[in-house]
């Protein structure tokens, strides 16, 4: 079993659930074949695994089930036979990569400075209210004792 499919499936899984995954992971052949030992054993088995096959387009469809791709689209890539192609491709996703990379950095200088700008704003607000603080707090002081006149 390839654990690209038994990895996915939760740990309560149903035995069609796990079934499945298992068919799946050896093929087309593995359903056609499950789907004619159902005809001999019983041919509403067989008839009910034909109609779930076209049901879920496992009977017309030309996927297999050996990707050239991981399923978040990383990993490794299997060679296309075209020796002119594949360094075209493994150019172009080096170049992909590399954009994704300066844009991710991009856009980190931004998120900085927007930080940054933020902060000295809040700064500059800070020290106007200390500012304005500290001339209230001077004009209601009246200063030294003073003594009174006419006394």
């Amino acid at each position: 079993m390839t654990p690209s499919t038994s990895a996915t499936l939760p740990a309560n899984a149903g035995w069609f659930a796990r079934a499945e995954a298992w068919l799946d992971d050896r093929g087309k052949g593995a359903w056609i074949a499950t789907m004619v030992v159902g005809f001999i054993l019983f041919w509403p088995i067989g008839l009910a695994l034909l109609a779930y096959m076209i049901w879920s387009k496992r009977m017309f469809s030309c996927r297999s089930s050996k990707r050239s791709w991981t399923p978040a689209g990383m990993g490794t890539m299997t060679s296309s036979g075209n020796t002119a192609f594949d360094a075209y491709k493994a150019e172009t996703l080096r170049r992909l990569e590399e954009e994704q990379e300066n844009f991710q950095a991009f856009l980190k200088r931004l998120r900085d400075a927007r930080d940054q700008a933020e902060f000295d704003q809040f700064m500059e607000e800070r020290n106007r209210r200390d500012d304005t603080a500290a001339r209230s707090d001077m004009r209601t002081d009246t200063g030294p004792d003073l003594p009174e006149a006419g006394r």
